[in-house]
């Protein structure tokens, strides 16, 4: 996701992105604890994942700001 498109959300949508980012997460820190994450291939979508999470909260902390 880019910072452009996650601006024009409203804080409805963004809150709702940050729950599900925050749930598939867990999902994957709980496959790293079980030694499954190597069957999970995708191991680039927690740094992703991170990320997208750490946007939306800047994002969530300038709107309330203002």
């Amino acid at each position: 996701m880019k910072t452009k498109e996650l601006r024009e959300k409203s804080t409805e949508e963004l809150q709702k992105e940050l729950q599900r980012l925050l749930r598939n997460m867990f999902k994957y820190r709980t496959q790293k604890a079980m030694s499954q994450i190597t069957q999970f291939k995708q191991t680039h979508l927690l740094k992703q994942d991170r990320r997208n999470i750490a946007r939306i909260r800047t994002i969530l902390t300038e709107q309330s700001k203002v």
